[in-house]
């Protein structure tokens, strides 16, 4: 059998066990963050967020079609469409690790022996199983995201680029590098994370054409590489559309032409252009100019899927994200515009301050006929700027961490080497490294890490080397040895990589520059540009999937490195074998051990059971607000693809602030009617209201809100704020709004039963809780004041408090969303005691899921972090029946409490659900359940305390002072409600874990 055909069958192999890997562990329906959009975004062909990634929605549509019909199983197939690009990526890393091996140890035209054959086997397969078993790529495998593919799209123009390097000599071999140009061309369609390669390639192809390469010649094969990076990245992906939409701007404007026609007229231009050139080289025999130009065809032709995120725009689908339709719309959403800008080489720190604005360039905005000026983009001029800045950001949570982390007072201005300090400590170690190792050495638990030495941190099992790093081992705390997370690699994967880099770098430093250049680039570099602030809403691993995988080829490698210190002491055949037993039992046999249970997905449900749970906490035909990615994303596919609740019109405060989504709200989706807004287009189109500030008026009372609403749309210049610039705007008079009730429209609507009318309030007065209105806002206020009642107005329960605009005295918990109702404001008890019971009942017992938490093989930290989310619907329904004296349906509700809710506990915050519960069984009088519930509360804060005393001595520092403080005012709690129920034995149990606790951390408390 021939090394083709081996390496092709073993290479199909690992595809097989890769793929069938990613199947079994999948999620079977849909997952949190992006998933949601994207599936519901593929089945429909709708637009997402930006910048956009139509060849991935339509290849994701093209595994749909395997659902046949059955909508419950379009996440799933688009699921397995991400576990098969996966696996194929696994197939082209083998093909990719086989293939430098074998320029290692295979000279050209030497016969290849049996023990070479094994060993180039063995380290493809030992890297490529390596890498299906590492965190981060295996994480994004089982799901509907980009990465998979995008991925997928990386290994192929990496290992294009070794094929081309096996044939350059032979006529004809530059196809390659066209079939690699036209791949990066469609990457663009999926994730920018390919044209991180390039630096790669280029000296791939500079090592190639120049036998004899010197310093010189390195130096500008690698400024070459990055400006071919520069050119599609900005040249090709930004500045021809930008070329374009200026051009679109003069005919529209100036020669009065139809929208589009500029940009025809450029494309023809381009068009032509390159037509011409490529016939000149031709002609004259230009080679590599020739070779340039069809390369930027072809990735033009590849960037050519963008083309259908522009056709559905103009459909006005009911995703429909930026509405890019016209050209300079489809500039901003390629931009990212909506995300803002960061600093990168030179800008402020935290605590610059600005000292001048000035007008940037003009935004444009499409009109009725022509292109209208939306605006100047506004560029800040600070008093103190720095080079390299790294802590820039002006959040107050931000500038707390910066400081605590590099140990700055309030007065020091971050100079060069404290950014570089940041980079290096949380960038790096925390944002880069911390990763890295998650995936090679070993990770203690899957809680999120902020810094701390106890969440989300890299741990390797040899309890010596762990200690040193995080302080005292010996008493694990449940939320590590309790988690599936908790792998330990004891550094083996680590080693190998090593080993094979070192070796690498001995035998052929070209080519181990090669893929130490893949890894810089898809690594440190992607650390340099994203210049992250610290407090990120989730872990960013995923980011970096490219750098591991340039160190699993080094693990692979890593087996011919073994074998040649065993050739002296075996037969070669041998030492190939058990080289690859070593490496395979080192790497990816020890991760697939370590890993499995943390990656297998396949019976958890939680983000499709909590959208389903979230849409039926509304009455028909509501209006329920939501925030954030997961609050969101999952409703939008269980609307749009399980057609769940298609009633329901979901409004995202974060998108209500932009004319496009507020275009949307106007129409139709679904069997949802346009929401009841009065404002026209032009009163808050881009440019126009963004922002109007609170100016007092001392008006006496409170005023209506539908005055208030008149004021801000009004464009009569004598209800606006003169400005210093002589201009006029809107503003806010007043921060007292009412809203007068009309209560037979509220019966009517039944909003409130008639049984209940005397409960309705005459008119609803609030106190406004910002001092500006933005455009989203106003639409806010613009509905409230025009609804009349007619639909449900609801805000999903995490949403921020300070979006309900001060309407929290109106709110009412019905079960994951909190339900508007206009009833006489009850001062005496809390907000959060505000309860619609009858409604809460009835979502609870007859029509909520629980997402399998109880069984499921494994809950990721979102998944986990809704247990709690789901203990509150339970203890707020068993609180407000007991308030209302229905003890034997609060008793109905504990009951289902214990059978769809896990007994373990997921960190902090679900203790501090399940001892709320037990207050609440002490007022059903079940003792027994009560005090079980307070003892397994109670023993998992001595066990978290303990491991944290342990670390705070050794570390000699105070550790987890959240935690501790959070802790031990529990167990405090704790020890005073058993006293109240007569609970004496276990409340001298508790007194006696808190002194204990007490007497480990009273160092670190200052005396009261």
């Amino acid at each position: 059998m021939n090394y083709s055909k081996i390496n092709n069958i073993t290479g199909w192999i690992c595809f097989g066990i890769a793929a069938l890997t990613y199947i079994l562990t999948l999620e079977p329906s849909v997952s949190f963050w992006d998933c949601g959009e994207f599936i519901a975004s593929a089945l429909k062909m709708q637009v997402v967020h930006q910048p956009g990634a139509p060849l991935f929605l339509m290849i994701q549509r093209f595994f749909s079609l395997f659902a046949f019909g059955d909508v419950t199983k379009v996440a799933y197939f688009m699921n397995v469409g991400s576990a098969i690009a996966s696996g194929a990526t696994i197939l082209f890393l083998f093909w990719t690790i086989t293939a430098l091996a074998k320029k290692v140890l295979i000279k050209e035209n030497e016969e290849i022996t049996k023990a070479n054959l094994i060993s180039i086997m063995g380290a493809g397969a030992v890297g490529a199983l390596a890498y299906t078993f590492s965190d981060s790529f295996w994480f994004s495998a089982v799901e509907s995201e980009v990465y998979a593919l995008s991925s997928l799209f990386t290994a192929i123009v990496f290992w294009a680029i070794l094929k081309w390097e096996a044939v350059a000599e032979e006529p004809r071999a530059d196809r390659w590098l066209l079939f690699i140009a036209y791949i990066m061309g469609l990457s663009i369609g999926i994730h920018l994370l390919n044209l991180l390669t390039i630096p790669a390639i280029a000296f791939v192809y500079y090592f190639k054409k120049n036998k004899k390469p010197t310093s010189s010649g390195v130096v500008k094969a690698g400024i070459v590489g990055v400006l071919i990076l520069a050119v599609i990245q900005y040249g090709i992906i930004q500045y021809l559309v930008s070329f374009g939409a200026y051009f679109d701007l003069f005919f529209v404007n100036s020669l009065g032409m139809g929208f589009g026609s500029g940009v025809i007229f450029f494309a023809l231009l381009l068009i032509g252009a390159l037509v011409w050139g490529i016939r000149y080289s031709i002609k004259h025999q230009k080679k590599i100019l020739n070779l340039a130009l069809l390369s930027t065809v072809l990735i033009i032709f590849g960037y050519g899927s963008f083309a259908m995120i522009i056709i559905r725009a103009k459909a006005d689908p009911n995703l429909n994200n930026s509405d890019p339709d016209n050209a300079f719309s489809f500039l901003g959403y390629l931009n990212r515009e909506q995300y803002g800008d960061r600093p990168l080489l030179f800008g402020p720190n935290y605590n610059s301050q600005p000292v001048n604005y000035k007008e940037g360039k003009t935004l444009y905005r499409k009109g009725a006929e022509k292109y209208e000026v939306a605006g100047k983009k506004t560029e800040t001029e600070y008093d103190k700027t720095t080079p390299f800045p790294r802590m820039y950001s002006d959040d107050p949570r931000h500038i707390e961490y910066y400081r605590e982390m590099m140990g700055l007072d309030e007065t020091h201005f971050p100079n060069l080497v404290d950014n570089f300090g940041f980079f290096f400590s949380y960038q790096i170690g925390q944002m880069y490294m911390r990763y890295f190792m998650w995936n090679f050495v070993g990770r203690q638990n899957d809680d999120q890490g902020q810094g701390s030495l106890y969440e989300g941190q890299w741990l390797s099992g040899v309890k010596p080397i762990d200690a040193i790093r995080l302080g005292d081992q010996s008493h694990l705390p449940p939320s590590i040895t309790e988690s599936k997370a908790y792998n330990r690699f004891f550094f083996l994967p680590l080693i190998i990589g090593l080993i094979g880099a070192i070796w690498h770098f001995k035998r052929d430093q070209k080519d181990a520059g090669i893929v130490a250049l893949l890894f810089f680039f898809t690594g440190i570099a992607i650390v340099l540009y994203l210049n992250q602030k610290p407090l990120e809403p989730r872990e960013r691993d995923y980011a970096y999937a490219g750098s591991f995988y340039a160190f699993a080829i080094w693990i692979g490698i890593g087996v011919l490195a073994i074998r040649e210190w065993l050739f002296k002491k075996i037969t070669p055949a041998t030492g190939a074998v058990l080289a690859t037993v070593i490496g395979l039992f080192a790497a990816p046999v020890i991760m697939a051990a370590q890993g499995w249970n943390d990656h297998d997905r396949s019976t958890k449900m939680v983000a499709h059971d909590i959208a389903v749970d979230y849409l039926q906490s509304c009455a028909p035909n509501a209006i329920l607000f939501t925030y954030g990615d997961n609050d969101t994303y999952p409703l939008w596919y269980a609307q749009e693809v399980e057609n769940i609740r298609p009633d329901i019109r979901l409004v995202n405060l974060s998108l209500f602030d932009t004319d496009w989504y507020i275009n949307g709200m106007k129409r139709r989706q679904n069997e949802s009617d346009p929401l009841p807004l009065l404002m026209k287009e032009s009163q808050y189109v881009q440019g126009v209201r963004d922002v109007m500030y609170f100016q007092d008026a001392n008006i006496a009372g409170s005023v209506e809100l539908k005055d208030i609403v008149d004021l801000l749309l009004s464009d009569n210049d004598e209800d606006k704020l003169p400005m210093n610039d002589g201009k006029k705007v809107n503003f806010i008079p007043t921060k007292n709004f009412k809203l007068t009730v009309n209560r037979e429209d509220v019966i009517k609507n039944g909003v409130v039963s008639a049984a209940d009318s005397a409960k309705i309030a005459p008119e609803l007065e609030w106190k406004f809780n910002k001092n500006y209105v933005t455009k989203g806002t106003l639409a806010m206020l613009d509905l409230l004041a025009h609804n009349n009642w007619k639909r449900p107005i609801y805000f999903a329960s995490t949403v921020p408090s300070e979006q309900y605009n001060g309407l929290d005295n109106y709110l009412y918990n019905e079960g994951l969303a909190l339900r508007l109702l206009p009833l006489k404001a009850d001062t005496t008890v809390n907000r959060s005691e505000l309860i619609n019971t009858p409604a809460l009942y009835n979502n609870l017992m007859n029509k909520f899921v629980w997402g399998n938490v109880k069984n499921a093989s494994y809950l990721d930290t979102q998944s986990s972090d809704d247990i709690s989310i789901f203990t509150n619907v339970f203890n707020n329904a068993i609180t407000g029946l007991l308030r209302e004296g229905k003890t034997e349906d609060a008793k109905k509700v504990a009951n289902r409490y214990f059978e769809v809710m896990p007994e373990k506990f997921y960190g902090m915050r679900s203790m501090m659900g399940t001892y709320f519960m037990a207050e609440n069984l002490y007022d059903l009088n079940d003792i027994p359940k009560a005090n079980a519930l307070i003892e397994k509360a109670a023993d998992y804060i001595q066990k978290e305390l303990t491991y944290l005393a342990d670390v705070s001595q050794s570390k000699n520092k105070f550790i987890g002072n959240q935690n501790v403080q959070l802790g031990m005012s529990f167990l405090n709690q704790m020890s005073k409600t058993t006293a109240k129920y007569k609970q004496t034995k276990l409340t001298e149990k508790l007194n006696n874990q808190f002194a204990a606790l007490e007497s480990r951390f009273s160092r670190y408390f200052a005396p009261q």
